[in-house]
């Protein structure tokens, strides 16, 4: 009978708890963990997730040394494993030859994966082989910079939870079928395509982000999203086409979202967003948007000016409200104040609005004809935080004096007016 001093209690591990110490390692150490006993020989090799980084990489000015032998313990790594593998992680500076990769991904797609992450080298691409597409366990998938074209016999991805395709090269067709090929999506993030027209139609969708040059969005049968983060950048091209729309922007990208909770625009969305769009009823109202965050809004175009309003009124739960100014103003003479007290009824009350902070403000008349707005129709607000842009130093006493004297429906609002250090 063995006594407690003979027992080797980390050799009597259960491999679950194994697990959990290895996955917690790099790999590099995993592996190396063979050497502390016999037990502990290729308890690595039974791990269900792989994780490959730079952290694997040996030392070393040669790069074409350092890659190969990065290739070379992940292709050893994969042929020694024993049982499934639910993670895959490929995210290094040094790119593998086309043939490797591939030969990895032919593995895994007989390997029970789940999640696959595949990024590497900056300047470097790769084509996604068809076994890709072949995966029915797939739930997570992330792919940057690479070739993707879903063979015809794609019937897509049944269990797909979360997707990422960032500077990857696809049909736009075919990135549209495979979104609504994943009955179960609930995360989508697209960055850095170009001159797209997209339609999204992904009925558990909860989480989208969108990053590059649209040049139209429409979600169609997306009423689970509830958070929404856009970046769109601006060519001459997509101009020209704003130019030429017909309907309504925010109409086709914001009216069937509903469940709405947190929205984030960044350059050139409310110029998106101000296609089409013209005052009057509000059909959607976003009860549950309670964070708004709107980037270069230019508050000298009214079109621009009615989009911020229409998201802010038609949200009576928000409770905090971020817009920086466009730093490209244009100037004019003629600004509609009276449009303040003619079109807004004065029983307009955001009942719920707690934050508000302003950046990159020029003091243009409709900036500050807005914060007049806020502040006296806020009867809960707590803070209003102003800051100006470093082009009008020469007005900021002017707009501090202005700020302080305005009407607050909230008394306990506190302004807080903070110059930027040149």
């Amino acid at each position: 009978m063995d006594t407690d001093s003979d027992r080797d209690l980390l050799s009597d591990l259960p491999q679950s708890i194994i697990e959990s110490i290895l996955v917690k390692v790099p790999l590099v150490d995993a592996v190396r963990t063979s050497i502390l006993s016999r037990k502990w020989r290729y308890k690595w090799a039974a791990i269900t997730e792989l994780v490959f980084n730079d952290t694997c990489l040996t030392s070393g000015h040669d790069k074409s040394i350092i890659s190969c032998n990065l290739v070379n313990f992940i292709t050893r790594c994969l042929f020694l494993h024993d049982g499934p593998i639910h993670k895959f992680e490929l995210n290094t500076s040094y790119s593998p030859a086309s043939p490797d990769l591939d030969q990895w991904l032919l593995f895994l797609s007989r390997k029970d994966i789940k999640e696959l992450i595949i990024d590497i080298g900056e300047d470097d691409w790769f084509r996604a082989p068809s076994c890709v597409f072949f995966c029915p366990k797939l739930t997570h998938l992330v792919l940057v910079r690479c070739e993707l074209n879903p063979p015809p016999n794609f019937k897509g991805f049944l269990c797909l939870k979360h997707l990422s395709l960032q500077q990857v090269i696809i049909p736009p067709h075919d990135i549209e079928v495979l979104i609504s090929s994943c009955p179960l999506l609930e995360s989508l993030t697209l960055s850095y395509f170009d001159s797209l027209e997209l339609t999204i139609r992904a009925p558990n969708l909860k989480y989208l982000n969108l990053e590059g040059e649209f040049k139209d969005i429409r979600l169609e049968n997306t009423p689970q999203l509830i958070g929404i983060s856009v970046a769109m950048y601006m060519t001459d091209d997509i101009a020209e086409h704003f130019e030429q729309c017909s309907g309504c922007n925010f109409d086709k990208f914001l009216g069937g979202v509903p469940c709405l909770e947190r929205l984030i625009g960044h350059i050139y969305f409310t110029k998106y967003l101000s296609i089409g769009n013209e005052q009057g009823n509000f059909p959607v109202t976003y009860q549950n948007l309670k964070f708004i965050e709107l980037y270069q809004v230019s508050f000298e175009d009214m079109k621009e000016l009615l989009v911020v309003l229409r998201l802010i009124v038609s949200s009576p739960n928000l409770e905090e409200l971020q817009i920086s100014s466009s730093s490209i103003t244009t100037t004019t003479d003629i600004y509609d104040l009276e449009f303040w007290e003619r079109d807004w009824p004065v029983d307009c009350i955001f009942g719920k609005l707690k934050i508000v902070h302003m950046t990159d403000f020029s003091g243009l008349p409709h900036e500050i004809a807005f914060i007049k707005f806020l502040l006296g129709h806020s009867p809960v607000l707590e803070q209003m935080i102003v800051a100006p842009t470093i082009y009008v130093t020469d007005k900021v006493v002017k707009m501090l004096i202005d700020l302080l004297t305005f009407r607050r429906a909230s008394p306990q609002a506190t302004v807080k007016f903070i110059q930027e250090p040149l």
